[in-house]
């Protein structure tokens, strides 16, 4: 069925945004730093190698670094297609908007509604990695008790998240400028720290790389051996390299999109891939000894790593730029959730949608989309407060969801490339980004790698969704029907009622003068 959206009889603006059927209604203030960096802080490596190395170590030993470079190959050839993209559409909530493009409106509106969740649930993982540093530097930031009791570690994590949410929801609903301007000092100082700490890593190094060939035991009481420890140890890779749709997502305020969101993309994953890699890399090579317990323990890990080979002065400064590398990836998956609520609500594709896609009229940013995104994000901390392995089980989902909503793009792309469709026909504009010949392969490989990564991530192992006592059935099977759920009532919300409204507002739709032919904007259901 195809519902027309209502179309404003106002003049047009400069903007570029009536191409896609919308009225510019953000601040389009994001240079070409800016737009690289709110890619690197979403993927972050400071806080996503930080916070699960101790996991990757603990499962495959030494040998789990070699799942880095797995993944980011497998990552890159979905950055690619979502490069090709963001060429075409730089337009807030991406990978919805392009899901929409190129499939049916059922098929958009669920990669928007898992991309939402899930970014809904990495901003709570995200925030609860200062658990596992800011302690390590203070031991006033342990709030709770004093680290050994069993509850201990989460309900003081979840009060820091609590709290950094809160301060992340006043900086994103103030404006992208503010946001952007301290993502933008903050992706600097973790890039900075990054390289002084590889450097110092690497210069302390004990041992050679000759240590990443061996499995040091593990997976020997595994079904599948080593392969099948490492499969595991791989969400500690996989959890990072995500999120690199950030620059595109922000491209309806990011100047000259479509040139600038697709390099950003490519650079920000790519840096990535180079200096976490290195950090890992030298993290295992200076470790004073590899069977210490603490390296995969989650109040050591990486961190414990640097204090013992650093020193404690120069310990704890690198540990306060790690703090520094959260909160900017707090800020950049906040304002990512923010753009794909404000994009879904302005099609009325949510509840509430009018509140939900209102533009504050001064710092032209989705003010209530960002207080909402805010505290529903608290609530699976909540939820979760009394779960030791609150970590690895919100982030194991939120990462198959991301994953999910990621091949719900890419899948119809092929089928488009393989129906000869793709460019669409209705291009008239010029890409910013191309992968000619090129882009058959690099789509089949990255639909190839999507689906292996989720049947692995959601795979019910206990290692990940039941790693600790009370061991029940439905706790270990909770990933699967978490995303069951998800999927199948989402499916349902939609077809059943969402579907027989979906139209872009008048408020947020493009803008016409009266001599111009009369342009619907439609969108399949």
């Amino acid at each position: 069925m195809l519902e027309p959206s209502k179309i404003g009889p106002c003049k047009s603006d400069a903007s570029g945004m009536d191409e896609f059927g919308y009225a510019q209604t953000l601040d389009r203030s994001i240079g070409k730093f800016a737009s690289f960096a709110a890619g690197v802080s979403y993927i972050s490596i400071l806080t996503g190698v930080f916070q699960l190395f101790y996991f990757g170590f603990s499962t495959a030993g030494p040998a789990y670094a070699w799942s880095w470079p797995i993944v980011f190959v497998g990552q890159l050839m979905v950055a690619l297609c979502f490069a090709e993209l963001a060429g075409r559409y730089p337009v807030a909530g991406s990978v919805y908007n392009w899901a929409k493009r190129l499939s049916t409106g059922t098929w958009a509106w669920l990669a928007g509604w898992l991309l939402l969740l899930s970014s809904i649930m990495a901003l709570g993982s995200v925030a609860l990695a200062l658990q596992i540093t800011l302690p390590q530097i203070w031991s006033g930031f342990q709030l709770v008790g004093d680290g050994t009791g069993p509850y201990d570690f989460a309900v003081n994590g979840v009060i820091l998240a609590s709290i950094m949410i809160g301060i992340s929801t006043l900086i994103n609903a103030f404006g992208v400028k503010l946001m952007t301007m301290i993502n933008s000092v903050g992706v600097f100082v973790e890039l900075v720290a990054a390289v002084l700490l590889i450097a110092a890593l690497l210069w302390h190094s004990v041992r050679g790389p000759e240590v990443l060939l061996d499995t040091a035991g593990f997976g020997e009481e595994h079904p599948l051996g080593f392969f099948g420890v490492f499969l595991i140890a791989a969400m500690a890779s996989g959890y990072v390299m995500y999120g690199f749709d950030t620059a595109s997502s922000l491209g309806e305020e990011t100047k000259d999109p479509k040139k600038t969101a697709p390099r950003a993309i490519l650079r920000a994953v790519t840096a990535s891939f180079l200096l976490g890699g290195l950090l890992l890399l030298g993290g295992i090579l200076a470790a004073p000894d590899l069977s210490d317990p603490k390296l995969g323990a989650a109040d050591g890990g990486l961190q414990y790593i640097v204090l013992s080979v650093l020193g404690g002065p120069f310990g704890k400064a690198f540990l306060a730029c790690i703090v520094v590398a959260v909160v900017v990836c707090t800020l950049a998956v906040h304002a990512a959730a923010i753009r794909m609520m404000f994009a879904m609500a302005r099609d009325n594709n949510l509840p509430f949608s009018r509140q939900l896609s209102k533009v504050h009229p001064t710092r032209k940013t989705p003010t209530v989309a960002a207080i909402v995104i805010g505290i529903v994000a608290v609530i699976p901390l909540i939820v979760n407060i009394s779960q030791p392995a609150i970590f690895t089980i919100l982030s194991s989902i939120s990462i198959v969801l991301i994953y999910l909503s990621y091949l719900l793009v890419t899948v119809p792309m092929l089928r488009r490339r393989f129906l000869k469709k793709w460019p669409l026909k209705d291009d008239g504009s010029e890409p910013g980004f191309s992968l000619g010949k090129w882009g058959l392969p690099v789509n089949i490989l990255a639909v190839l790698w999507g689906g292996a990564m989720t049947l692995n991530l959601v795979w019910p192992r206990p290692e990940i969704y039941n790693s600790v006592p009370p061991f029940e059935w439905y706790l270990q099977w909770g990933g699967v029907i978490f995303v069951g759920t998800v999927i199948i009532g989402g499916t349902l919300l939609y077809r059943l009622r969402i579907r027989h409204r979906t139209g872009v507002l008048a408020e947020h739709a493009a803008l016409v003068t009266p001599e111009d032919s009369p342009q619907v904007v439609t969108q399949n259901s």
